[in-house]
């Protein structure tokens, strides 16, 4: 069983673990998505990646723009595979290449990211802290949606954490998806479900383990203190 991490190393160390087993077991369509506010991906990515390292050249990372990719080499210094922005794509795809690792694509590169994916077949395929919610505020209408939608059905979230209030949800393969909650002794697993619980399904476990009704549930303050060092790494 997963165990709640205590800091942000501790969960980009889980998401490694996840994935590689995720990959190990054969899936080639992968979400890790650390839902902190104001994540600054540029850090958790370089702690990221290196678990992927030993593929070398085989290993492929994108990133939304030239500007971050430059970012990024210029900061990590010397790496044995490709740092490019998803404008590159086209260029970059190898028969021998034998990962992709996407960091934070939005909306904007949906249709790049579709393309990969549709020429690098069986091979896997990572979206690390994927941005696509956002795309209405941008401006994509429903086309963009459609293709959002038809992008994100074929993925799976192999690592997924979120602060809550009080509370926390967790996935972490092969687990199922887990619901964690604050007690005064520590922090207690209330619940595993084999889907993402969201919304009155979510509301409903907190209600059930709690005994309180729904509408008060949802109203709880405070932030899972578990995670704080996150928040505060995460603010720095």
């Amino acid at each position: 069983m997963s165990e709640l991490p205590n800091t942000l190393d501790d969960a980009i160390a889980q998401a490694q673990q996840a994935t590689q087993a995720a990959i190990a077991a054969g899936r080639t369509r992968l979400q890790v998505e650390l839902a902190f506010p104001e994540l600054k991906i540029l850090p958790v990515a370089e702690k990221f990646i290196p678990a992927f390292e030993d593929l070398g050249s085989q290993l492929r990372v994108f990133f939304p723009d030239a500007g971050s990719a430059a970012l990024a080499r210029r900061d990590w210094g010397e790496k044995p595979y490709s740092i490019r922005a998803m404008g590159e794509i086209k260029a970059e795809i190898q028969p021998e290449d034998k990962l992709f690792i996407f960091v934070e694509p939005s909306a904007v590169e949906i249709a790049q990211v579709e393309k990969l994916c549709e020429t690098a077949l069986d091979r896997p395929v990572v979206l690390l802290n994927p941005r696509l919610e956002d795309i209405a505020t941008i401006g994509i209408g429903y086309a963009g949606r459609q293709l959002r939608d038809r992008l994100l059905s074929t993925f799976e979230s192999c690592y997924y954490l979120k602060p809550l209030e009080g509370a926390a949800l967790l996935r972490s393969f092969p687990d199922p998806w887990q619901v964690w909650i604050e007690k005064d002794t520590g922090y207690q697993l209330i619940a595993e479900e084999p889907q993402k619980p969201v919304g009155e399904a979510l509301d409903e476990i907190f209600a059930r383990a709690t005994g309180q009704p729904t509408a008060q549930q949802t109203s709880r303050k405070g932030l899972l203190s578990g995670l704080q060092q996150f928040l505060r790494a995460l603010s720095q």
